[in-house]
């Protein structure tokens, strides 16, 4: 907080620069991990209902941000860098999200199996040859 603040309201949880300062474990409740899901890096979030919903209203701001910002598909990643807050805190926000069925979730498909052997074995071949 600054010093020069002439108005006489100082409050510590205002900073005249940044705006209201929010501690990451007060927008989660006191919460690390979420309820629900493990939220892959890339895992897709899409909102389950428009930015205008009623239900949207009675959010948290950061709620209702990560709302708006899946409205088309965006990764776990993208959200937790627009928000430009730590990801154990946007997964635990997601979760929250994801409980009241206001976002849908896209994990990454599982990697498919690896090629058979003899195929490993006749490419590996076919490159020493060049």
């Amino acid at each position: 907080m600054r010093g020069d603040d002439t108005s006489g309201s100082q409050h510590d949880w205002m900073d005249h620069d940044a705006g209201p300062v929010v501690r990451p474990y007060m927008m989660t409740g006191g919460r690390v991990r979420p309820a629900v899901g493990g939220f892959d890096l890339v895992a897709f979030v899409v909102a389950a209902v428009t930015s205008g919903d009623s239900r949207a209203e009675s959010l948290q701001p950061e709620h209702r941000q990560i709302l708006r910002l899946s409205q088309g598909p965006i990764s776990v990643a993208e959200v937790a860098s627009y928000l430009d807050l730590p990801l154990g805190v946007v997964r635990v926000l997601l979760a929250d999200l994801l409980t009241a069925d206001l976002i849908a979730m896209h994990e990454p498909s599982s990697a498919p199996s690896f090629p058979e052997d003899d195929i490993l074995k006749a490419v590996v071949n076919g490159l020493r040859a060049l």
